[in-house]
């Protein structure tokens, strides 16, 4: 397996930005082929952005996925993006340089560049949203010039969004952000281009989305609106809402689990065997 962890290499200061100066980093999970046992076959890879409101990155929405991809057929990698006092953009042009980086590294790791997925969970959910989303926005320019890309390098080819935060309206987790945009979290057009289910156009990749009714921190009606952003901009998606369950499930699983308990709930576990359907059968949408 390569297991290794990949600094992201972005000179924020050409970019207008100030940073922290603490890399954001791709943690990499992939299998070894074995060419004199078996014919070359290409993976998809799936790019994990775990949660944790911009302010630390949920051990539980990390590894465990990664290794469930493992055992799906799929590489994977962990994206640990900028956190706070680090604001936006730098979150989106950390996800879009992940994407880029996998797929220049395709043919090496036997990867299969047209099902590169983002995944996200909660405020990870907001990166992933957001590249899938701005991917061919104007704010990306600075960065694609930078970096000598252009925006079909950086799109992914499909989302995963678990919990995520989706709208800074009326249902916004506030706290995330207040953490993501700091002084400018009142300013109404940034505010209007991080809320996700605003920027859906035709162009989005196709997204698979789950949540559960009960969910008391980001309320469901995040995933509902980018579900119904997607039906208007006639793009395909698959969204599956559980009928209870606390935020932050992961896996739902006693792997994902807190020591209160609060997070096995195994009949939400399912979402992984729906987004294996989900992802086979993505190359006929």
């Amino acid at each position: 397996m390569i297991h290794e962890v990949i600094e992201i290499d972005i000179d924020y200061s050409k970019l207008g930005i100030n940073h922290d100066g603490n890399k954001a980093t791709i943690t990499t999970y992939i299998k070894d082929m074995f060419p004199d046992y078996q014919n070359k076959f290409y993976r998809p890879f799936v790019i994990i952005c775990p949660g944790g409101g911009y302010e630390h990155h949920s051990p539980r929405e990390a590894e465990a996925i990664a290794i469930k991809m493992l055992d799906m057929g799929y590489n994977a990698a962990i994206l640990r993006y900028s956190l706070m006092p680090n604001t936006f953009p730098c979150q989106l042009y950390e996800a879009a340089y992940a994407v880029d980086y996998i797929r220049k590294h395709a043919t090496q790791w036997d990867i299969n560049p047209g099902r590169i997925i983002m995944a996200g969970f909660s405020a990870g959910g907001h990166v992933a949203g957001c590249l899938g989303t701005l991917y061919n926005n104007p704010i990306m320019d600075d960065f694609l010039k930078l970096m000598q890309l252009n925006n079909d390098d950086i799109k992914p080819n499909g989302l995963m969004l678990g919990y995520p935060v989706i709208t800074s309206g009326d249902k916004a987790h506030l706290l995330s952000f207040e953490r993501l945009l700091q002084d400018k979290v009142t300013d109404k057009d940034i505010l209007k281009l991080v809320s996700v289910e605003c920027n859906v156009t035709p162009d989005a990749p196709p997204a698979f989305i789950w949540h559960t009714f009960t969910d008391n921190s980001v309320p469901v009606e995040n995933s509902l609106m980018l579900a119904s952003a997607y039906k208007k901009a006639n793009v395909n998606f698959e969204l599956h809402i559980f009928p209870s369950g606390a935020h932050g499930l992961g896996l739902g699983t006693k792997e994902t689990d807190t020591k209160d308990c609060k997070h096995y709930c195994p009949e939400v576990s399912a979402w992984t065997s729906l987004f294996n359907t989900w992802l086979n059968n993505l190359a006929f949408i």
